[in-house]
């Protein structure tokens, strides 16, 4: 379904496209170089995030080895683009073959680092929606989205229901879960995750965990940001225009499509245009530089599934190799 979607999105907005000159684009228009400059910062985003999970899986006893948790996550990106938010579940697979990490664990921890980038995310919006409003208002307007609209559709009734009938349905859940005989195995589960989760409490240098978070996201806005100077039509767009259009595309990828395929393309196309951009240069950009950066996240991929190919799995977990 993932897959239907995005390529459903895709074919909307490409039907009809002269292909031949978007390939004249690649090979005689676009400057490859700020492309390729743009690749050390889209590693080091994935190094970061790697650096960052050892440093949550301390407070749990864990102790991965460095090579195996960045790995981990190369993989995981690439592990994504074949089915939406599998990657997660992939890199803590991997500790725990490689490095007889708790897989709980493991996961609780990828929760709290995901709470942790959303934080920051909703902030970095908030501050660029107050910047932009004008912009963002044309893109509301012109996407057709209108929260008031949307939240009037629902009675205070209607909500009520609703969040009965979801806490009816956890009670029973836990009933049913009872009577069963994997309930203890579940209950464990759902403790290692818990112990993940508020892992980051113990970690033992936040400040160190506070720059490789920002980190991760100055790597991915510069991964992103460069490739502006790559076409003639958005070069001189500037650093506002980058970072809206930044926003709007993290926020998109929310629908689960490999790599936000199609929503993304959507998303930073319209607010592309809203600054100026032609629509069918719009169209260039989004398609080039999402297609380019997707493949730089499958090789990296491959790398990783050729390195851990050749790792030591430590057959002992209660011995951490450093």
């Amino acid at each position: 379904m993932p897959l239907v979607l995005g390529g459903a999105i895709l074919y909307w907005m490409y039907r009809g496209e002269d292909w031949q000159q978007i390939r004249h684009v690649m090979t005689d228009e676009m400057d490859w170089t700020w492309m390729l400059l743009s690749f050390p910062f889209g590693i080091l985003a994935q190094m970061f995030r790697g650096w960052r999970w050892r440093q949550t899986l301390e407070p749990v006893g864990e102790r991965p080895r460095t090579s195996v948790s960045i790995h981990s996550v190369f993989l995981s990106y690439a592990a994504s683009l074949v089915i939406p938010r599998v990657g997660e579940f992939t890199r803590c697979g991997v500790l725990k073959r490689y490095d007889g990490v708790s897989f709980p664990k493991a996961l609780g921890t990828v929760v709290t680092e995901r709470a942790i980038d959303s934080l920051l995310v909703m902030g970095i919006t908030a501050i660029v929606l107050l910047l932009e409003m004008s912009t963002f208002g044309m893109f509301f307007r012109k996407t057709g989205t209108n929260l008031e609209s949307i939240l009037h559709r629902f009675s205070w009734a209607g909500y009520f229901v609703a969040t009965v009938s979801v806490v009816a349905f956890l009670i029973l859940l836990h009933f049913l879960l009872r009577k069963l005989s994997i309930y203890n195995k579940v209950k464990m589960t759902f403790k290692g995750i818990w112990e993940g989760v508020i892992s980051l409490k113990d970690v033992r240098n936040i400040p160190l965990f506070a720059c490789f978070t920002l980190g991760i996201w100055l790597s991915y806005f510069l991964h992103y940001y460069l490739t502006f100077f790559c076409f003639d039509f958005t070069a001189d767009l500037g650093l506002g225009c980058a970072l809206v259009t930044f926003i709007v595309g993290s926020i998109a990828v929310i629908v689960p499509t490999p790599n936000g395929a199609g929503p993304w393309h959507f998303a930073v196309k319209t607010m592309l245009i809203l600054y100026g951009v032609a629509d069918e240069h719009a169209l260039y950009f989004v398609l080039i530089v999402h297609t380019v950066q997707t493949m730089l996240v499958i090789l990296l991929g491959i790398y990783a599934w050729l390195a851990l190919s050749f790792t030591k799995i430590n057959t002992n977990p209660e011995i951490k190799i450093q």
